[in-house]
C-alpha cells in the first residue's frame, strides 16, 4: 500500500489552508464594508458618500472567464483583452450624475475635429483629465492656464472689463480666466468687470483642493447624487 511522507502530508494540508484563506480574503474583500481596504485613495470632495461600485461597475463574465481571455491576449491567441475584475472608468460613468444641458464645456464637444489640436495639450474629452478621482480634491490639473488652448482669438464686443480681454490675451494672462469664469458655467453668479474684483489664485487654488466654493453655492443645476440627497432629505 502507498504510504504518504509525513512532509507531503503537511504540504497537502497547507495547500488546502492557503487555498481557503485565499478565497475567504477574495471575498471579504469584495463587500462594501471593506472598500476603504482596496481604494487607492480618499474619494475626492463631493463623492465622499459614494462606494466603489457606483462608479467601478463589475467587469463582464466571471473571474475565470476575464483571467483566461487575458492570458489567450498575452500569448497572441486573442485580439484584444478584457476588463479584469472591474469595468475600467469612463466619461460615461462621470455623467450618469453630472451630464448637466447648459454646460459650457461638455466632454463631447471636445471630439469635434476643430479640437484635435488642443486636446494634445490637455484632453477635455474625458472628466479624469481635470478631475482624478481619489485624490481627495476637486480639480487636479496641475495648472490653470488651459483656456490659452482654445481661447487665443477670442473677441468681447463691448467688453465690460476695465483691462480688455484683447489685452489679457496679448500679455498670455490665462490664470486670469478662471478667477472671473467658471469652467462649466453652472454657477448663478455676477461677473467682476474690475480686474481688481475678481478671485484670487489663492482661494482658487484653495477651492480646486477641495475648499470652499467662491462662485457661490446658487446653481442651475445640481448632480443626480445630490438631488437624491435632498430628495431623502424631504422624506426624513
Amino acid at each position: 500500500m502507498f504510504k504518504v511522507s509525513p512532509l507531503r502530508k503537511r504540504q497537502f494540508l497547507g495547500g488546502i489552508i492557503g487555498l481557503v484563506l485565499g478565497i475567504a480574503i477574495f471575498y471579504i474583500l469584495t463587500l462594501e464594508s471593506t472598500e476603504q481596504y482596496i481604494s487607492i485613495g480618499p474619494m475626492n470632495t463631493g463623492h465622499q458618500d459614494l462606494n466603489c461600485f457606483a462608479c467601478h461597475a463589475d467587469a463582464k463574465g466571471n473571474l475565470f472567464q476575464q483571467l483566461q481571455s487575458n492570458m489567450s491576449h498575452a500569448v497572441g491567441a486573442r485580439k484584444e483583452g478584457v476588463d479584469f475584475g472591474t469595468q475600467d472608468v469612463t466619461v460615461d460613468n462621470c455623467l450618469q450624475c453630472h451630464d448637466r444641458p447648459n454646460d459650457r464645456h461638455p466632454t463631447y464637444r471636445f471630439s469635434e475635429p476643430r479640437f484635435k489640436d488642443a486636446i494634445k495639450n490637455i484632453d477635455a474629452t474625458t472628466c479624469i483629465t481635470c478631475h482624478t478621482e481619489h485624490e481627495e480634491e476637486r480639480v487636479s490639473v496641475a495648472t490653470v492656464n488651459y483656456c490659452m488652448n482654445c481661447h487665443q482669438d477670442l473677441e468681447v464686443e463691448n467688453d465690460p472689463l476695465d483691462i480688455s480681454h484683447k489685452d489679457l490675451i496679448v500679455e498670455e494672462a490665462w490664470t486670469t480666466c478662471i478667477q472671473c469664469h467658471d469652467f462649466h458655467g453652472n454657477h448663478r453668479y455676477e461677473v467682476p468687470e474690475k480686474l481688481g474684483d475678481t478671485i484670487p489664485m489663492k482661494i482658487i487654488r484653495h477651492y480646486f483642493d477641495g475648499g470652499e466654493d467662491p462662485y457661490g453655492t446658487d446653481k442651475k443645476y445640481i448632480a443626480l447624487s445630490q438631488k437624491a440627497w435632498l430628495e431623502q432629505l424631504k422624506n426624513d
